[in-house]
């Protein structure tokens, strides 16, 4: 049986676009086979912190309806929202990682991603967005603030993983960054 998100048999290896990045792109639920794509994503996205791709196919598969896969025409795997809901906060989504592939860059596909999430019937109870930045990620503080601000939401942060304390002097602090409470219900998401 054929998939109908896949019509290039190469696609799931494929991270970046063959033809201009002004192609459309889908965005959708990941599949299992986006695992290797996200992979080498991730890869090509510093200062996000690589994960193992065992970890790449969870997210694809166990948290695939709460996070999203950019997908160009061509089957290349252009951007990718890896997101849960904790058991504890049944209210808020907390993102993990958004990578955007170099190519994609710069034409808000990080926010489209975003949006397209949380319009899915999963994510109707949701009032608050969490996730964690470090001090000198701007690319994820201008995509979540801006968001934010697009929205009318408040935003926010705290320190949440310290360098030394949670980290034993091998990483960044981490800054918890709560964007909320979300009208999501009321308004259209755009």
């Amino acid at each position: 049986m054929s998939n109908p998100h896949h019509t290039n048999p190469a696609s799931p290896h494929t991270v970046h676009p063959a033809s201009p990045p002004s192609q459309a792109i889908a965005l959708r639920q990941p599949l299992p086979e986006d695992g290797v794509a996200l992979h080498h994503l991730v890869a090509s996205c510093p200062p996000l912190d690589p994960n193992s791709l065992y970890c790449n196919l969870l997210h694809c598969t166990h948290f695939a309806a709460t996070s999203v896969a950019a997908v160009a025409a061509d089957g290349a795997l252009l951007g990718f929202i890896s997101a849960y809901i904790p058991l504890a906060q049944p209210d808020t989504l907390f993102v993990w990682q958004v990578a955007v592939a170099p190519a994609a860059r710069g034409q808000g596909l990080g926010g489209r991603m975003l949006n397209a999430l949380l319009q899915r019937p999963t994510c109707a109870q949701l009032r608050f967005i969490d996730t964690t930045i470090t001090p000198g990620n701007a690319a994820s503080w201008g995509l979540f603030q801006a968001w934010a601000r697009r929205h009318g939401a408040e935003t926010k942060q705290q320190l949440h993983f310290e360098r030394q304390r949670h980290f034993g002097g091998q990483h960044e602090d981490e800054m918890l960054l709560r964007i909320g409470p979300l009208a999501l219900a009321a308004e259209a998401v755009t």
